[in-house]
This record gives structure tokens, C-alpha cells and sequence, in this order.
């Protein structure tokens, strides 16, 4: 007899979790979770974000059982779903206090993949990893913007500051920062503080044109050489889905033109799935801005992409 269940084909069946894999209290022994962070207090322009966890585990079910055609595996056996977490949305030091609370025990329990929310939910999961790890982590950071301001529009912190924030509390390896896709508009002291503290950027005008393995080689190859120089740090990855350009992704709360492809972002992240990552977030899709549910496709489709590396790497813990 056909299997007619909603985890084999019917994509269209609505369920809530990602790639429709059991929750947490169902499986409680799979070495991955996700969880969702609604949260778009910090937001500059277009709110919305706190909407995404939604948005993304649904667009997650056209993925159907998951098997990655470059990886050739699935993450769906080894993952569970949190949900959302139960975060204050009034107030951003309420937000992260109740999110650093969670953070110790779901990190020891899980490989975490997080789905945003807008930046600011990055800081304390950077606070919360370098007290796990016992050292800086790496950090691989996709975004069209620098978020290394000194403060929001007159508040101490936001969206847009926790990069500074997290150099300057030591979280992070310093040579180790990498940013792809940068290109909004900012004074130099803030576009370029990561490479005058000794790390990496690369902006979307120096991707152009370089989207293929072979082309981002030498990219590549200067992130994994600093890696290898700073004794493999872990290595934590950051995407704001705002570094593609409005065209792959118009639902976002501060959209930028001549940005990345859906193509570099996915070969970035299917030829470093071999680095010792400790975690991910996918952060500033706004549905209530996308169009076809193109950004929140793109969203799922980064997520997955990054959850099979760790499998097809063989990656089964909390740490690594």
C-alpha cells in the first residue's frame, strides 16, 4: 500500500516544523536542532522578521524528503524542531536575557541552526558559544551591511552594532571575521572597522562575476589559510538573507541593490561544509515584504543546504 502519510510527498500539507521532522519531545536524541526567533524590535526600516520562522519552515516542505543533490543525504533523520522560543518582544535586553537563559542547555544538547529575527539575536549566541567553546570563534558573516556602528540611532545596540560589539567583548577570532556581500552606504570607520582589526572582507563589488567553485577559489582559499593560521578556531555562520540582491530576495527589512546571487551564497556554503562549524543563524527575512515567497525559499534552502554539509561531514554532536 502507498504511503500517503504527510512526511512522504504533499508537500503542500501544512506542518509546522522544518522538512517536516519530529519536534524535540518526539526526538529528543538527534544531535540537530532548530529553533525559531521572533523577534524584530531592532529592525531599521521594514518590520516583519519575527514572522519568519513561519515562513521558512514552510517554504522548508517543498524541499520534500530532503536528499541534497550535491551532498547526496538528508538531514531529516538526524533533526529536530524546537519551535519558536518563548522571547519577550517589547524590549531587546528582555529579548536576549530570556534568550541567553535558554541558550546554555540547548547548545550542550544540539548542533542549533537558528532562524531569525532580526540581527541583533546573533550577539548572545556569539556570548553564549565562547563561553561553551572556551575560545574566540571564527565567523563567516553574509550580509550587505557592516553592523559594526557604535550604536543604533542613539540606543546602545541593535540590529546593526553586534558585530563591534562582539570584537570588542572578545567573542570572536579577529582574523578569523569574514564578511561577503557588503555594500550598503556607510562611513569608512564602520565599512571597513573588520579589516582594520585584521580580519576579511569581501563585498559584493569584489564577488562580481565570481559564483562558481573554480571562481571563488582564491576567496575560499584566504578564508581557510587565516583558519589554519589561528589553530581552526570553531566557526560560527551568520547570513542575512539582505545579502542577495532584491531580485533573489525582496522580502527584507533593509533591502540593498547589486547584491549577491542565490548561486554564491550556495556554492560558499557547499564548499566550506567541510570547516568545524559550531552553529548557524538565518536572519532579517520579512514575509510580509517577499514576493513568492522567493526569500523565504532562498532561507530553507541555505538552512538545508548547511544542515547536510554537517551530516555528510559526519558532524553528530552538540560542537562540532
Amino acid at each position: 500500500m502507498t504511503d500517503l502519510s504527510p512526511a512522504h510527498g504533499f508537500a503542500f500539507l501544512d506542518q509546522a516544523s522544518f522538512l517536516k521532522c519530529p519536534t524535540a519531545a518526539a526526538a529528543p536524541a538527534r544531535p540537530f536542532g532548530l529553533a525559531g526567533l521572533c523577534w524584530d524590535g531592532s529592525t531599521t526600516n521594514r518590520p516583519g522578521a519575527r514572522l519568519a520562522p513561519r515562513a521558512i519552515r514552510q517554504a522548508s516542505h517543498m524541499l520534500c524528503d530532503g536528499i541534497h543533490p550535491h551532498f547526496d543525504c538528508s538531514p531529516v533523520d538526524a533533526l529536530a524542531d524546537l519551535g519558536d522560543l518563548a522571547l519577550p518582544n517589547t524590549g531587546l535586553e528582555a529579548m536576549r536575557a530570556a534568550f541567553a537563559a535558554q541558550l546554555p542547555a540547548l547548545l550542550a544538547q544540539r548542533h542549533m541552526v537558528w532562524l531569525g529575527g532580526d540581527h541583533s539575536v546573533t550577539l548572545p549566541i556569539l556570548r553564549a558559544l565562547r563561553a561553551q567553546q572556551g575560545r574566540p570563534v571564527a565567523v563567516i558573516h553574509f550580509d550587505a551591511h557592516c553592523d559594526t556602528w557604535e550604536d543604533h540611532f542613539g540606543e546602545p545596540s541593535g540590529h546593526g552594532t553586534w558585530v563591534w560589539e562582539a570584537i570588542q567583548e572578545g567573542l570572536v577570532e579577529r582574523s578569523c571575521f569574514t564578511q561577503l556581500g557588503i555594500r550598503s552606504a556607510g562611513e569608512r570607520a564602520a565599512r571597513e572597522y573588520v579589516r582594520d582589526q585584521g580580519g576579511l572582507i569581501f563585498t559584493a563589488r569584489d564577488l562580481r562575476g565570481l559564483a562558481s567553485p573554480a571562481q571563488l577559489a582564491p576567496v575560499l582559499g584566504q578564508i581557510r589559510q587565516r583558519l589554519q593560521a589561528a589553530g581552526q578556531p570553531p566557526v560560527y555562520l551568520s547570513l542575512d538573507i539582505d545579502c542577495l540582491d532584491p531580485a533573489f530576495a525582496p522580502g527584507t527589512g533593509t533591502p540593498e541593490p547589486a547584491g549577491l546571487s542565490t548561486a554564491h551564497v550556495m556554492t560558499v556554503l557547499e564548499e566550506l561544509a567541510d570547516l568545524p562549524f559550531v552553529g548557524m543563524d538565518c536572519v532579517e527575512v520579512s514575509p510580509p515584504y517577499d514576493h513568492a515567497e522567493l526569500t523565504a525559499y532562498a532561507a530553507a534552502s541555505f538552512v538545508w543546504t548547511y544542515l547536510c554539509g554537517r551530516v555528510a561531514r559526519g558532524a553528530g554532536s552538540a560542537r562540532g
